[in-house]
């Protein structure tokens, strides 16, 4: 076929355009893509911590938690970023909650903030000495001031509050209009930190006073919860679809990479909470992957538009025994029988799409 001069030389052109064009155009888009899904993703881990607890109040997230010398509180419009640590409280020089401040966790009731947290009369072993005790906000500000208002009761004799036991992990929950106080605790106390951790609930008759004797709900018993260095149920949370009611909760060890996430089932709300065989137990939920290690001490809220169902949980930062840990979240569902479906810790650093109507997050700060 015979091409004239002319028209080699317009399709040469064309050649040199289309090249060009698509040299300019793709950077353009993909740097589009790139910053579509740095606004619409967001990987683990979120922040550096352990004991995470998010509560959703007013369309705001409040997390909580213990560094920076004290209780520190943190207020967003969203999900996966925290916002301003703001410590409302300090230990006091001396007394019962001067050391080790645990897993403290916020709530609102009554027009007021509660923070609800473990603490030690006495530095260094910081298993033998814990209680729990509760702050209440001066007003309705969650980022304080705040009112210590004591020791909470976890013993076995409502005559004498000296009967105090060891606990932590202390979580109120409202059921049927009736508060109750879930945690941790020991049998009885000791002065050695080689004793088993079970789960206590007790009645509320405000929240900064309980005003029962406590009863045991659970104790590590089943394979999956026993059978390392010391047996642990601690963390408990409660988490609730329509009719039935769960306790999640941390068993095995802390420190190891085994620390685990369990369960106790109320099959219906209407039973009552303070009989421990209404409670099903069940598990693991949620364990290690082959590099997500030592998940557990979680919470649990909703999606900016209230469609999607988040677990926030911690987990360690290696294998190697110890306390390093960091804060994660991921979506969760429900399985058919009512009960949730938390699936396995998502890797580190796989996007993940941000919780359903939340944007490009501003912090909102005191």
């Amino acid at each position: 076929m015979h091409l004239n001069k002319s028209f080699l030389i317009t399709l040469l052109y064309g050649v040199l355009v289309a090249g060009c064009t698509t040299s300019t155009v793709a950077p353009a888009a993909k740097q589009a893509k790139k910053q579509q899904t740095a606004d619409t993703y967001f990987t683990n881990p979120i922040a550096d911590g352990a004991d995470p607890w998010v509560i959703k109040v007013n369309g705001a997230y409040y997390s909580c938690g213990s560094g920076k010398g004290g209780i520190y509180v943190s207020k967003s419009d969203g999900l996966t970023k925290l916002g301003e640590r703001v410590v409302v409280w300090r230990p006091p020089a001396t007394g019962w909650n001067q050391s080790n401040i645990w897993a403290p966790e916020i709530h609102f009731m009554n027009g007021r903030w509660y923070i609800y947290y473990a603490a030690g009369s006495k530095p260094g072993n910081p298993f033998i000495n814990q209680r729990s005790g509760v702050l209440e906000s001066v007003t309705d500000d969650p980022l304080g001031p705040y009112e210590d208002k004591g020791m909470l009761y976890t013993g076995d004799n409502i005559q004498d509050p000296s009967t105090v036991k060891w606990a932590i992990d202390l979580s109120p929950f409202r059921m049927n209009g009736q508060l109750y106080a879930v945690w941790s605790g020991w049998e009885e106390n000791a002065d050695t930190d080689k004793t088993k951790q079970h789960l206590y609930i007790a009645r509320m008759s405000n929240p900064y006073t309980i005003s029962s004797n406590r009863v045991k709900i659970s104790s590590p018993t089943e394979e999956w919860e026993t059978g390392g260095e010391l047996d642990l149920n601690e963390g408990p949370e409660l988490l609730r679809k329509k009719e039935k009611a769960f306790i999640i909760y941390s068993c095995r060890e802390s420190w190891l990479k085994e620390y685990r996430l369990a369960q106790l089932m109320l099959a219906d709300t209407t039973l009552n909470p303070m009989e421990p065989a209404n409670w099903q137990k069940s598990g693991p939920v949620f364990q290690s992957t082959a590099d997500v290690f030592g998940v557990g001490h979680c919470s649990f809220t909703k999606s900016p538009d209230n469609t999607e169902d988040w677990i926030f949980y911690h987990a360690k930062k290696s294998t190697t025994p110890g306390w390093q840990r960091e804060i994660r979240l991921q979506p969760f569902t429900w399985k058919k029988d009512g009960s949730p479906d938390f699936g396995k810790p998502i890797s580190s650093g796989v996007p993940l799409k941000l919780p359903s109507g939340e944007k490009v997050v501003e912090l909102i700060s005191k």
